[in-house]
């Protein structure tokens, strides 16, 4: 599968959101992955996703996660890398 896009859904300020947003691009680097990654924590943009506890993880537009925070392996599995 290609990746192009990647979101992690998040609130401002929240500890967990910003640390799998940061494993995220960590693991892009890593593995020359060349995808948009971005951090939403716009409410409206969010519920777009339907998603109700956060974090979420949003792989080309497709939701893989969400109320749970990921661990780097579980991310890295996620993006399978």
């Amino acid at each position: 599968m290609e990746i192009k896009s990647i979101k992690i859904l998040g609130r401002d300020g929240c500890s967990n959101c910003s640390r799998m947003f940061q494993d995220t691009i960590d693991l892009a680097a890593e593995n020359n992955l060349a995808a948009d990654i971005q951090h939403v924590t716009d409410i409206k943009e969010v519920m777009k996703f339907g998603v109700m506890s956060l974090p979420g993880l949003v792989i080309n537009e497709k939701v893989v996660s969400y109320g749970r925070i990921l661990s780097k392996a579980d991310i890295k599995k996620a993006l399978e890398l």
